[in-house]
């Protein structure tokens, strides 16, 4: 009689090579690689389990199973994201989905769709900067301006992810804790939106896990919600640069908004962004 599937004996096998597979990727990405600081104190080398799940976006228990080699149900989507955290290449990526068995791509999935006429508002707001986010703060678009003034790589996926592990936007955002806290409260506000959405829930407790600094404030439930206000980097070469910024929510994509920066009138940033074009794209280390 034929069986359909892996037999039990197959899938013990794929999970242990999982396993070890995943540990090993893990083991070779440093903090330093992915602009996290490193506060030492690491019994092991290359990241943690949790700070892996918190830059691909997903579970902190999601992937310690997926690292674990459980029979777990997985999608194409998630296995993106822990290869380009984990820097797997074309060969290690189409290992890495065989191994979850699934069928690995001909080519990467495209991104969420973004309408072409918001895509020339972002970019016709050059050389101010403006992205769009959605309701878990997930960037979907952005010009090159936001990449320079505020440190955005590619690898960038989450505003809120971004701002509490990546060492280089501490490093550019002056006044970083008063800035956190305003964020953590403006998540809090957004997840009491979406009361049925566990994804708020899971984020949150993922940061918790990934960064000392918004547990903290997450302990103390700040709560805001504003519409506008104003930002305040330090780029080298340029100086310092305050934008205003206004946050407008986009009905034809429900949950999502885009925030659009203008230089502050006074503060000299106008006349210091004329050197922004000149600045070299933001790397991932």
């Amino acid at each position: 009689m034929e069986t359909s599937g892996p037999t039990a004996d197959a899938r013990r096998r794929r999970g242990s090579e999982m396993r070890e597979f995943l540990r090993s990727r893990r083991a070779r990405v440093t903090p330093e690689d992915v602009g996290m600081p490193d506060s030492g104190g690491r019994r092991t080398p290359g990241l943690r389990r949790e700070e892996v799940a918190v830059l691909a976006g997903v579970g902190v228990s999601w992937y310690t199973w997926l690292e674990q080699g459980r029979d777990i149900n997985v999608s194409a989507g998630v296995l993106d994201a822990v290869a380009r955290v984990l820097r797997l290449d074309p060969a290690e990526r189409e290992h890495l989905y065989l191994l979850a068995g699934l069928n690995p791509p001909q080519s990467p999935p495209s991104g969420r769709h973004v309408p072409d006429e918001l895509r020339r508002l972002i970019e016709g707001w050059l050389p101010r900067p403006a992205y769009v986010i959605d309701r878990h703060w997930n960037t979907v678009a952005s010009n090159r301006a936001a990449h320079l003034v505020f440190r955005c790589h590619e690898n960038d996926h989450n505003c809120l992810v971004s701002f509490f592990t990546n060492a280089r936007y501490r490093a550019a955002h002056k006044e970083w804790e008063h800035a956190a806290r305003e964020i953590v409260g403006q998540f809090r506000a957004d997840a009491a939106r979406y009361p049925d959405d566990p994804e708020f829930g899971r984020l949150a407790s993922d940061m918790c896990a990934a960064s000392p600094d918004f547990a903290a404030i997450w302990a103390e439930l700040p709560v805001g919600g504003a519409t506008h206000g104003t930002k305040a980097v330090e780029l080298p070469g340029l100086g310092a640069l305050t934008f205003e910024y206004t946050s407008l929510p986009l009905p034809e994509l429900p949950g999502h908004r885009v925030l659009l920066h203008t230089p502050v009138p006074g503060t000299g940033t106008e006349e210091r962004m004329a050197g922004l074009p000149a600045l070299p794209e933001p790397s991932a280390a």
